[in-house]
This record gives structure tokens, C-alpha cells and sequence, in this order.
């Protein structure tokens, strides 16, 4: 109960305001009025009656998907940042954690000249390349081998963090972060299949903070195939259901799609705790879903290819 009490002191507002926040994520019956849509004005005009209000009024027509997109992070963004702006330490540490902005150039840098300038310089997260890696070392074809890199240094350290706070935000993050690395993990592997990355290069990008560490990861590493990947999951129950529920064939759901449930059950049953931050990184993960679930619509609208506009992960 005292700890309960400090949390609120510190911490109450920040935390009431990230609820809140969760509150205005959209429903089933959102998600039904937006793939009704025939257009993307029609989109828009949808959008408005959420708690995305007005978010896309400055935009002329004709709307574009990638300008849906760019507001739509722009959004996340300013939300975060004022979450940000209110926090005290160590949630404010917490927070520096989770920046969307530095995040966000992990994944949209194409070229290891823009990740350089994304992420490694002038950034928190330079620390974990910090005289290991110059711009001069990067090479175009080893992009994905940095980004994977800098992800297992980040997923590692964050883990840590999280452990030592302790508590409910020790519980509640380290399953998630858990799951992150064990995803990661399986991801690599199945791509560098056909590649020529080998089963070394690959081991050292495993982050090692999930359940699969040890015993899991040596058995990925030597895997050559799909079905051998089925084989290392099904010794864990959780992992287990998700591959059985995923297919290859047209139409079935893919394993990055029963991912990416499992990742928003995980970050919705955050919210069932109180008094810790688990629920700032869950909001996070939570609304990149429903940005990614508005631009799987709006492809499927501007494209005219609506027969797999349903094919989005529910969130609430």
C-alpha cells in the first residue's frame, strides 16, 4: 500500500492521462464503419467521429495513404512527447526507453548512411554502438545485421532495466520485452533462410532476454527450414498455439500476424495491473497496431482491393 501511495504522488497524473488515452483506441464498431468506407475522404470523414477528431483537416484533397500515415504518427508522437513532458524519474527513464521518434528511425531507415544518422548519432541509444561502429564501417549489405544488432542490445538492456524497478512494472515488462526478444528470435531466423547469412551470424543477433534462452536459441540456430522453426516452438506451450493457428497458403493468417495478436493481448492485460509503467509501453505498442490496422484499410481502399480489407488485428 505504501509503494501504491509513492506511485500515485509521483506518478498518478501520468498515469491516469496514459488510461485515458487508452480509452479512445478504436472499437469493433469503428473498425466496421471504416471498411465500409469507398474512399479515403470517406476515411476521413469516419476518422473525424473518433478520438482522432480533426487530425486530418489541414490535408487537401486528394488524401494520399502516406499522408494518413504521416499524421497518423505525428499524432502518437505528441501524445507521447507530453506523457514525456509530465514524467518524473524513473519513469522519465522509462520513457527515454521507448522514444517513438528514435525507434521509428530503426525501422524506416533503408540505408546504413540514414540508420547512422537516425540512431547512432546524438541519440540515447548511441551508447550501445559507442566504439564498436563507425559510419565508415557500414556496408549496404549488412543493413539488416545493425538494425538486429542495435534491437538485441536494446531489447537486453531494457529487460534490465525493467528487472531492477521491480515489482508490477518488473512482472508486467519483462513478459512483454520476453515475448519481443522470443519473436525476434524466431523472425531471424525464418528470414535468413535462402540467405547467406550463417548459423553464427545468425545466433549473434538473438536477444537473449526470452524463454527460448538457452536451450531454445541453440536449437534455432540449427534449424535449415520452416518446419524445423515448428518443431523448436512446439516445446513451448505459448509458442506452440501460435505456429499451429498459422499457415502458408493464401489467406491464412501468417506467423508475424499471430505475433502481432499475441503482442496485443499481452500489451491489453497490462492494463488490468496498477501502479507501474508497464502501461506507457503497452499504450505505445497498442496504437502502432491500430496505425498499422488504419493503413491496411486505406491501402485496401485506394488500391480497389477490398477483398482482404477485414484482414486486420483486432485490438479491443
Amino acid at each position: 500500500m505504501k509503494d501504491d501511495l509513492f506511485f500515485n504522488l509521483d506518478h498518478g497524473y501520468a498515469e491516469g492521462l496514459c488510461r485515458g488515452f487508452k480509452s479512445g483506441i478504436l472499437k469493433a464498431s469503428d473498425y466496421h464503419n471504416l471498411v465500409q468506407c469507398e474512399t479515403l475522404e470517406d476515411l476521413r470523414l469516419h476518422l473525424q467521429s473518433t478520438d482522432y477528431g480533426n487530425f486530418l483537416a489541414n490535408d487537401a484533397s486528394p488524401l494520399t495513404v502516406n499522408v494518413i500515415d504521416d499524421r497518423l504518427r505525428e499524432k502518437l508522437i505528441q501524445e507521447f512527447q507530453h506523457l514525456r513532458n509530465i514524467s518524473y524519474k524513473p519513469l522519465s527513464t522509462f520513457l527515454d526507453y521507448i522514444t517513438f521518434e528514435q525507434l521509428g528511425g530503426i525501422t524506416i531507415a533503408d540505408t546504413p548512411a540514414q540508420l547512422y544518422n537516425a540512431v547512432i548519432v546524438d541519440t540515447p541509444l548511441a551508447s550501445y554502438f559507442t566504439g564498436c561502429i563507425s559510419e565508415h564501417d557500414l556496408d549496404e549489405l549488412n543493413t539488416e545485421i545493425i538494425r538486429s544488432t542495435l534491437h538485441k542490445a536494446y531489447l537486453e538492456d531494457f529487460y534490465t532495466f525493467c528487472k531492477n524497478l521491480g515489482g508490477v512494472t518488473a512482472e508486467v515488462m519483462c513478459e512483454i520485452l520476453a515475448f519481443e526478444a522470443d519473436r525476434r528470435a524466431f523472425m531471424i531466423t525464418i528470414n535468413s533462410f535462402d540467405t547467406g547469412l550463417t548459423q553464427d551470424e545468425r545466433f549473434k543477433l538473438y536477444p537473449t532476454c526470452g524463454v527460448l534462452n538457452p536451450d531454445g536459441l541453440q536449437e534455432l540456430r540449427r534449424t535449415d527450414n520452416y518446419e524445423a522453426v515448428r518443431d523448436v516452438a512446439a516445446r513451448y506451450p505459448q509458442y506452440r498455439v501460435l505456429f499451429e493457428g498459422a499457415g502458408t497458403n493464401t489467406g491464412d493468417k501468417t506467423i508475424e500476424d499471430k505475433f502481432f495478436e499475441h503482442e496485443v493481448l499481452l500489451n491489453r492485460n497490462a492494463f488490468l495491473r496498477q501502479f507501474h509503467f508497464g502501461i506507457f509501453y503497452a499504450y505505445l505498442k497498442l496504437k502502432e497496431q491500430e496505425s498499422r490496422n488504419i493503413i491496411w484499410i486505406a491501402e485496401c481502399i485506394a488500391q480497389k482491393h477490398r477483398a482482404r480489407i477485414d484482414n486486420y488485428i483486432p485490438i479491443l
